[in-house]
């Protein structure tokens, strides 16, 4: 037989016999009015009237999407990475503490920190939106950054002219209140306020371990031994005065207290 007549032979045989089973499920789908609504609201999803809907879902999942960057920009976790950065490239240890140790610690100070203003965010925003008092889910928000703006606020104090750059940037008019003022200048005013300031620290932590390196190097030097790395003598010095001096405690105040 003419191969081109078998395959027609097979899809009519498969036409005829899928056509009870097609049917078949077409009546349990009648029948089963779970399925109904299912398939209606599938189709309903796709109507021009209720494409808004579907984009909201879209958003929000971009929102969750970012939200582990958007946590991490709008608190102190930036200034407090910064600053360990520094100190272990001052102390030349390469990878120790490891990067997972110093997220960690960073995680847990930031935590710390923020817990003030975790706490009035639910007070004010998430625990009256659960209990009806507040009604959309944007005035949730709205509510709810208000403690978030005051805490940036608060670290800005000292540095008005990064808002006045945004400001001038993005040519805003110049705010009366700093109700007035927009997140989307707030933000990258707060991020590069806490760059600044870890870097600050960061020289000031670089001063003491620089004089390490710099005493060795000339005794090295002036022994002869120029071919001897003063990294590998002056590591353990730069580790027994952090130890001494008991660093971490010093360091770790220190950056609490600035965000008093």
């Amino acid at each position: 037989m003419n191969p081109r007549i078998k395959a027609l032979v097979l899809v009519l045989l498969g036409i005829l016999l899928f056509a009870p089973a097609v049917s078949a499920q077409d009546e349990a789908i009648d029948e089963n009015p779970l399925g109904t609504n299912l398939i209606e609201a599938v189709r309903q999803a796709g109507e021009s009237e209720n494409i808004s809907t579907t984009l909201l879902i879209f958003f929000l999942l971009t929102i969750l999407t970012l939200a582990p960057a958007i946590l991490v920009m709008t608190t102190s976790f930036t200034r407090i990475i910064v600053v360990f950065g520094f100190l272990r490239q001052a102390m030349a240890t390469q990878q120790s503490p490891p990067n997972q140790v110093l997220i960690g610690v960073a995680l847990l100070l930031t935590f710390f920190i923020m817990r003030p203003t975790y706490e009035r965010m639910h007070e004010v925003a998430l625990l009256p939106y659960i209990e009806g008092e507040i009604a959309t889910p944007q005035e949730a928000f709205n509510t709810a950054l208000g403690p978030m703006r005051d805490f940036m606020f608060r670290q800005l104090n000292n540095s008005p002219r990064d808002i006045a750059l945004f400001l001038e940037i993005g040519d805003l008019e110049r705010p009366e209140t700093k109700d007035d003022i927009p997140t989307t200048v707030l933000l990258p005013a707060f991020i590069l306020n806490e760059m600044r300031i870890a870097f600050q620290i960061g020289f000031i932590i670089y001063i003491p371990f620089l004089i390490i390196d710099m005493v060795v190097a000339s005794t090295l030097m002036a022994m002869g031994m120029m071919m001897l790395p003063p990294v590998f003598v002056s590591l353990p010095f730069k580790i027994i005065l952090f130890v001494l001096a008991d660093g971490w405690l010093l360091l770790i105040g220190s950056l609490v207290r600035s965000f008093a």
